[in-house]
């Protein structure tokens, strides 16, 4: 039933909708408003994995945008749950620690890319465009 009425509000809103999960709000923040300005709804946003996990059982976003270093729940242990969850949903993580082995790492919890938090802002929204076949 929350599929559906989900499935309503995304088309009502016209957008493809975004879920941020970071335990920093400055991350939060700047990335919600890179978002929004480039046109995606921001469906929610979360502090760590499990409220990411919470959100998504929510509102089922077309992408969400995951940090890997975060209390109570991480990056490497909210995707496999999160990828049960939505399985059509885009995951991808956001990281200061991207790197050669943490990207053949995520390879195996279906994460569908990695985004260094080093990179400037736009290849994060590239990223995103492409993700969702924008």
């Amino acid at each position: 039933m929350q599929r559906a009425e989900s499935d309503r509000e995304r088309r009502h809103h016209g957008g493809k909708t975004v879920l941020v999960v970071d335990d920093s709000p400055l991350v939060r923040r700047t990335v919600c408003s890179a978002l929004l300005s480039d046109g995606f709804d921001v469906c929610g946003e979360a502090n760590d994995g499990q409220e990411a996990i919470e959100l998504t059982r929510k509102f089922f976003p077309d992408l969400i945008i995951l940090d890997l270093s975060m209390p109570v729940m991480n990056g490497l242990q909210a995707a496999p749950v999160l990828r049960k969850l939505a399985p059509k949903s885009s995951i991808f993580l956001f990281t200061l620690h991207a790197s050669e082995a943490v990207e053949q790492q995520l390879r195996t919890i279906e994460v569908d890319s990695v985004v260094s938090k080093r990179e400037p802002l736009s290849k994060l929204m590239e990223e995103a465009h492409a993700l969702l076949g924008d």
